[in-house]
């Protein structure tokens, strides 16, 4: 049932509000330079999708590469094609994703519940920690959850009781959409979470009625539309697709640990309460008010949260874990807020300003002390800037807080919840755009800068039992690999022309290759040169070095 009692808020000032959320959401998208290892690997497969015009059959380095399915790649390829070759373009998809994010969950809630509800569902997803930082960081994980969240705000338009036939069938009809657009992200998972999320409500709640309006053939008939030509053209051109695909990356990467990615059971509950900021406090009550949804129809509380556990259990159980695979929770989360907050008094929310106010205090009063954290990997030029970085966000939330609570004693709920989300979303782009610093040691930006005059078209490009994923992007063209495997195993089995399993096939080629150029580790370095291989450094840095031929 909708709120009908709104805030009154000047169209003028709310629009204004959305291109200032835009400009600083979209504005710090190109500042930092690509790091390793995601946002090199998934830039260099886009970039040389988009050299080579095969837009089927995806490849790293030049390798096959079938980890992930085709989308990201190709949202990649068209922004390179129409923004240029740049960090921008790069992180645009996430970007854009993470931003259309919020506008679905503050569409939702305002659907579901009113106008208030649909600014405080944009507000809190707008400034939450872990889909802002998602967002500016490229990776697949922001793509895969803002379909996943369409996928569940589609869905839960089309079940409400409001709801007539046509707007049902289009919203299901959105939903199939979005659950195709999932599993072009990353697999099978964009049909897991919605199934699995359904199932488990259905028995909880004994309510059953809504699977009879699904739109199962048309739903259907859409979905395989939108997936099945890519899934059947690249296993017709590569005959061990189908097996490494769905076999290895999926029920091997969650039943083994040869992803080498395992974690405790409670590895992601330190990202969920960080990543939840500023309103992690609130969690006990959102989760409280979602099971207590006692309605008459579809208990939209109690889908978001069993959606949310089951995420967080499914990956949890998993033994293959990275920090952003529970991202498709923070929507779901956000749209709890909206109801929770678009339902409390002002003076309510007073003390849940407290504890996200005093961790950002904290890292201010750390900023003094930053250069105790450097060492001989991240040396204090490196460590410093970072700081600063980080002191400034703190001092941009810690404003936004103190003008949340003035606000609050004011009775102005909605500016408090828009100065704290404001706060976190300036704070965490500054933060991440301190991370630079730091992250040169984790990226090629810099050192193909320097190198580029050795960087002719007849140089030939090593990597020796080293392997930095933005080299390859930095450089412009694929490099030969060295005695380095990794996550290139099924790739140089194909192809092993590709590539070099052993050092004295480098020294041999290096020497016969009138211009060459090698990134590779320091000591690798002393056992070429104990050999007597001819190199010249032209680049380094704690963590490795160029050389290039003399």
């Amino acid at each position: 049932m909708q709120n009908t009692k709104a805030t009154v808020v000047p169209r003028a000032l709310e629009i204004a509000l959305w291109l200032l959320f835009a400009l600083i959401w979209f504005g710090s998208l190109g500042y930092r330079g690509l790091i390793h290892a995601d946002e090199g690997r998934y830039a260099t497969i886009s970039l040389f999708m988009l050299h080579s015009g095969d837009w089927i059959t995806p490849r790293l380095n030049g390798l096959l590469y079938f980890e992930k399915p085709i989308l990201q790649y190709w949202a990649g390829a068209a922004s390179f094609a129409v923004f240029g070759v740049n960090e921008f373009a790069a992180r645009f998809w996430p970007g854009l994703t993470g931003f259309l994010s919020v506008v679905a969950v503050a569409l939702t809630a305002r659907r579901l519940w009113g106008v208030d509800a649909g600014r405080h569902a944009a507000l809190a997803a707008g400034g939450m920690v872990w889909i802002v930082s998602n967002s500016h960081f490229l990776s697949l994980d922001m793509g895969v959850s803002f379909f996943l969240t369409v996928a569940l705000c589609g869905f839960l338009l089309a079940q409400r009781e409001e709801a007539g036939r046509e707007e049902t069938r289009w919203a299901m009809w959105l939903t199939w959409a979005a659950m195709a657009g999932a599993t072009l992200s990353k697999g099978l998972i964009g049909l897991l979470i919605p199934g699995a999320t359904l199932v488990l409500y259905s028995l909880v709640n004994w309510q059953w009625a809504f699977w009879k309006r699904m739109h199962w053939l048309s739903g259907l008939a859409l979905f395989f539309a939108l997936t099945a030509p890519w899934f059947v053209l690249v296993s017709e051109r590569n005959q061990d697709f189908a097996h490494f695909f769905f076999i290895r990356e999926h029920f091997e990467r969650f039943l083994t640990t040869e992803h080498k990615r395992t974690g405790a059971p409670w590895y992601f509950v330190p990202y969920l309460i960080l990543g939840l900021l500023p309103w992690t406090t609130l969690l006990p009550r959102i989760v409280n008010g979602a099971w207590s949804d006692r309605a008459a129809g579809l208990r939209v509380g109690r889908m978001l949260l069993i959606w949310c556990v089951f995420i967080f259990a499914f990956f949890s159980k998993s033994s293959s874990k990275l920090p952003s695979y529970i991202l498709p929770m923070f929507p779901a989360l956000a749209l709890l807020l909206a109801h929770s907050l678009s339902r409390m008094a002002p003076n309510e929310l007073k003390k849940h300003i407290v504890a996200p106010a005093l961790l950002w205090l904290a890292l201010l009063a750390a900023w003094p002390f930053a250069g105790r954290f450097a060492s001989a990997d991240s040396p204090p030029d490196v460590i410093l800037p970072f700081a600063r970085f980080i002191a400034a966000g703190a001092a941009v939330f810690l404003i936004g807080a103190v003008s949340a609570w003035r606000a609050l004693g004011r009775g102005r709920m909605l500016a408090a919840v828009a100065a704290l989300s404001f706060g976190s979303l300036i704070a965490v782009t500054l933060a991440a755009c301190g991370h630079d610093s730091y992250g040169r040691l984790k990226g090629s930006r810099e050192i193909v800068a320097q190198i580029r005059p050795y960087l002719t078209a007849d140089a030939q490009v090593y990597s020796v039992r080293y392997y930095d994923q933005t080299f390859p992007y930095y450089v412009g063209r694929p490099v030969t690999l060295v005695d380095f495997v990794d996550e290139f195993e099924f790739g140089e089995g194909q192809e092993p022309r590709r590539w070099m399993p052993r050092i004295e096939q480098f020294s041999s080629a290096w020497r016969a290759a009138p211009k060459a150029v090698a990134m590779l580790t320091d000591d690798t370095y002393s056992l070429l040169q104990r050999q007597g291989l001819p190199m010249k450094v032209i680049y380094r840095d704690p963590r490795r070095m160029v050389v290039a031929k003399p």
